[in-house]
């Protein structure tokens, strides 16, 4: 994942590494080694997990799988929140259960890298949690990479850390799982991991701890070369309770659908838990995530997913929403709440809230929308509210086109701002209402709506070499929205005057005829909020010059350069 560059509380915060092709290349052909040789996890080889010998009263896990008290499976689907840097940001915990999630992770600090999270602050992260009926994973951050981040804090003083909250933690099984540190291990010897999480997590249960624990993998949470995999029983082995849960985190790695199924189907083929603790899909100079099987194979194996991150990312590539306003939901964000296998199709609320209760009956249907405020690309609607004879617990804004419904927006009060619409299109919308238990109203009357034309000129475009070598370059382009309408469905055009051409590009695609270039976005480019910006990069060959282009368009109108 991205951490912001500086943090709001004390201390630099980092961006995280990412692997290169060549190392990737690399991982994949020690990891065929290890399989051969060590007799790593695969489908029907493995030995299965063994039963826990002592069960947690809350969540905890049975026969492989992560399940609540009453024995009820539970599957999370949620997302990560930046807590530890964005302190004040607490109330977006309403927004994300607003789009349907059962879960959230957490990010906390324990003092090494970052200032300490306090007990009261946990305490109250706990307790809003509770209030929004969302299972809580709670994770320390300042292990991140450690062996090859010199700034990282080990595991043993996570878990010092959590047993100095233990009077915070107790008492709350039913709803928060412990995930001692995040992807604590770099691309530096990544055996090492084995050992020092196996004693952390002895060493909370030495300490009282009865709580599903959590451990992330090496090699900075992506397991590459594959040694979690290979250690998993003996680690899972190491927990006298057995209420132990593997998370796995997908990125660039993971960039085609038979690594994600083979990793996936090894651990819960062999009765080991496991999610996808954070996980990315826009694409990057090292690859392109293949987040459609990963949501796709969690589904089909009923296993949790955790998407990175709800906001406030240096760069705001993987921001499910921007500045903390569910308003300004990104392309990344509507690919998880409302695509395919997303979470407002998957989430189940856990039943220690309620869900899966004995009421039966549904909301009434709402009034009919109204709409305000349409721009080119966003729209206010507002309803009159439903009743129900528990409580409505939110709306399902759903656009309709013909025989189909498209889910594009939740809401738990009775207005909502639809983003991410195309200019001059005609559109009709509709509501639903639902309460905690599940249960869902009839539609409501539709209103047809009409968004405005994209306005013209209102941007800017900085482009930059990064670098450069003999016959080759690689080169940036940012596009701002200087305007105050998002703009959607761009196309950019330039001229290159010395006889470059790109071979690569990310963020978007080119299209070139001679020196003239134009670029159409990616999925999670796809819209520029108004004062926001997108980027692409690409690798292109050259000359001898290397001019940068001198004028841009951005749907024909002229943008400012730099």
């Amino acid at each position: 994942m991205l951490l912001p560059t500086v943090s709001p509380t004390p201390g630099a915060a980092v961006r995280r590494t990412r692997k290169s092709p060549l190392s990737a290349l690399l991982a994949r052909l020690a990891a065929l080694v290890a399989l051969v040789v060590l007799g790593a996890l695969c489908p029907g080889a493995a030995q299965a997990a063994e039963e826990p010998g002592t069960q947690a009263a809350g969540l905890h896990i049975s026969n492989g799988r992560l399940v609540e008290g009453n024995g009820n499976d539970f599957v999370m689907r949620g997302v990560n929140h930046a807590h530890t840097w964005y302190p004040n940001e607490l109330g977006s915990l309403a927004d994300i259960k607003a789009q349907g999630a059962n879960t959230v992770r957490v990010v906390l600090a324990d003092g090494h890298r970052w200032t300490a999270n306090t007990a009261s602050d946990v305490a109250d992260v706990i307790a809003r949690c509770k209030a929004n009926r969302l299972i809580c994973v709670l994770e320390v951050h300042d292990t991140t990479g450690y062996g090859e981040d010199s700034a990282a804090g080990t595991l043993d003083q996570a878990a010092d850390y959590w047993i100095g909250l233990k009077d915070v933690l107790a008492g709350q099984e039913n709803y928060i799982v412990i995930n001692i540190g995040n992807e604590p291990w770099g691309n530096t010897d990544p055996a090492g991991w084995t050992a020092p999480t196996i004693a952390a997590i002895q060493k909370l249960r030495n300490a009282g701890f009865e709580h599903t624990i959590m451990v992330d993998a090496p090699n900075w949470g992506q397991d590459w070369q594959q040694v979690m995999r290979t250690n998993a029983q003996s680690v899972y082995a190491a927990d006298t309770t057995g209420n132990l849960i593997f998370s796995i985190h997908m990125y660039s790695v993971f960039d085609t659908a038979a690594e994600i199924t083979d990793y996936l189907n090894a651990f819960v083929s062999s009765k080991l838990p496991i999610l996808i603790g954070e996980f990315g899909g826009p694409a990057d100079q090292w690859g392109d995530p293949d987040e459609d099987t990963m949501m796709a194979t969690a589904e089909q194996l009923d296993i949790g997913y955790l998407a990175w991150s709800w906001s406030g990312n240096t760069d705001p590539i993987l921001d499910l929403v921007l500045n903390f306003d569910p308003a300004q939901m990104t392309s990344w964000g509507q690919r998880i709440f409302n695509g395919a296998n997303g979470i407002a199709q998957t989430a189940k609320e856990a039943t220690v809230f309620g869900g899966g209760s004995s009421d039966t009956q549904a909301p009434t249907a709402p009034g009919a929308p109204t709409a305000s405020a349409v721009t080119a690309t966003s729209a206010n609607l507002s309803w009159t509210a439903s009743t129900d004879n528990v409580g409505v617990a939110g709306y399902d804004v759903v656009r309709v086109s013909g025989g189909t419904e498209t889910k594009v927006a939740a809401s738990t009060a009775n207005s909502v701002t639809v983003t991410g619409l195309t200019a001059n299109t005609a559109y009709s919308f509709a509501v639903y209402a639902r309460d905690a238990a599940g249960n869902r109203s009839a539609r409501s009357a539709a209103v047809s709506v009409t968004t405005a034309d994209t306005p013209a000129g209102s941007c800017s475009v900085g482009y930059r070499v990064v670098g450069e070598w003999q016959g080759g370059f690689q080169g940036e382009i940012a596009i701002r929205n200087t305007g105050t309408s998002a703009v959607s469905g761009w196309k950019l055009a330039f001229t290159f005057a010395n006889g470059q051409t790109v071979s690569n590009m990310w963020g978007g695609t080119a299209a070139q005829s001679g020196g003239s270039v134009t670029v159409t976005p990616a999925s999670y480019t796809q819209t520029i909020p108004a004062g926001g910006s997108v980027t692409v990069g690409f690798i292109g060959s050259k000359g001898a010059t290397n001019a940068a282009p001198t004028a841009f368009t951005l749907n024909g109108a002229a943008c400012v350069n730099g």
